[in-house]
């Protein structure tokens, strides 16, 4: 037997992976590479009826001039209610602070500008007697007693917000069971 890959340069021994290939994937056995021929052109050997001026037509680079976007249809199938609690618990307890916070601030803003005192001298005018001074406002909405009520309501908000996103999550997998769940179409950004 001969060695060919002297006289003939198209067919040459090609050894390692081909691209693509991925790390770990059963390689191609050793042997005669066979490169790929350009559109049009004649593979070594053959005859042609005459039509093959020698002009090898290559493909066209350039043509496409904006990066092709990758799409994937995805179904969420099932949603985790441990998971699905931790994540509500915890943004509940932010919604939590930034209400105390939010309440707090507003306070401070309204009795700089002395609404306290104004609506609170008319509340009382309005409710008093020769006898008695009327509702005193100011000593019922102070700072201590609305950060207290705001409190207890956003403690309460968290526990409902996190019992409700977990039977959410319930609800959500016994209707994905039936329907198929929620598609998302998702796009790879390049």
């Amino acid at each position: 037997m001969t060695d060919t890959r002297g006289s003939n340069p198209s067919y040459e021994t090609y050894n390692g992976p081909l691209p693509g290939d991925r790390a770990g994937a059963q390689q191609p056995p050793a042997g005669p590479y066979h490169p790929p021929q350009a559109y049009g052109a004649q593979a070594p050997g053959a005859t042609g009826g005459g039509q093959n001026t020698g002009a090898v037509r290559r493909p066209r680079t350039g043509a496409r001039t904006t990066p092709r976007t990758r799409k994937a249809r995805l179904r969420v199938a099932k949603a985790d209610p441990w998971s699905v609690m931790k994540v509500s618990f915890l943004l509940s307890i932010a919604l939590g602070v930034c209400t105390v916070v939010a309440a707090s601030v507003l306070w401070m803003v309204m009795d700089a500008m002395g609404v306290f005192s104004t609506v609170g001298g008319t509340i009382s005018e309005a409710t008093g007697s020769n006898e008695s001074n009327g509702f005193d406002l100011q000593s019922f909405l102070s700072l201590p007693r609305v950060l207290m009520f705001t409190s207890v309501i956003a403690v309460i908000d968290v526990v409902l917000m996190t019992a409700l996103a977990t039977l959410g999550a319930f609800i959500y997998n016994l209707s994905a069971g039936f329907v198929g769940g929620v598609e998302l179409t998702l796009a790879e950004d390049e």
